[in-house]
């Protein structure tokens, strides 16, 4: 006859997770904050994701330059941040119109004046849940 025993741990030898991880999936788990996995659950096209990966380095490349510009104060140059802030948005834009949801952007406001939104698109909703 062959018993099994197994090691006795105490209540506080249990990890508690961290309230920002995501909650376990898969075989193979790579915790990642929350914010990330909402980001990731959000933009699940491939297109999308490419758009956004231009885009969000644009967007913030944009505020740096105006802040550079403004503490040198380089008022001629005003076109610089304010075309990179555009093009930006227009990418992150392009990527939330393939997905078929609305930007972070809109939503918060959406929420804020109670209309309906649109935060992951239908027919993308997480595959494990």
């Amino acid at each position: 006859m062959i018993v099994q025993v197994r090691p006795r741990r105490s209540p506080r030898a249990e990890r508690v997770p961290h309230p920002l991880e995501s909650p376990p999936r898969g075989p193979y788990v790579v915790r990642m904050p929350g914010w990330l996995g909402n980001w990731l659950e959000r933009h699940q096209h491939p297109a999308s994701r490419a758009l956004h990966a231009v885009g969000i380095p644009l967007t913030i490349a944009a505020v740096v330059l105006a802040g550079i510009q403004f503490s040198r104060w380089q008022w001629p140059l005003w076109w610089r941040p304010v075309l990179l802030l555009g093009a930006g948005y227009l990418l992150q834009w392009a990527g939330h119109r393939i997905e078929g949801n609305d930007m972070g952007e809109v939503v918060l406001i959406k929420r804020w004046l109670g209309r309906p939104y649109v935060a992951i698109a239908p027919g993308r909703e997480a595959k494990d849940r």
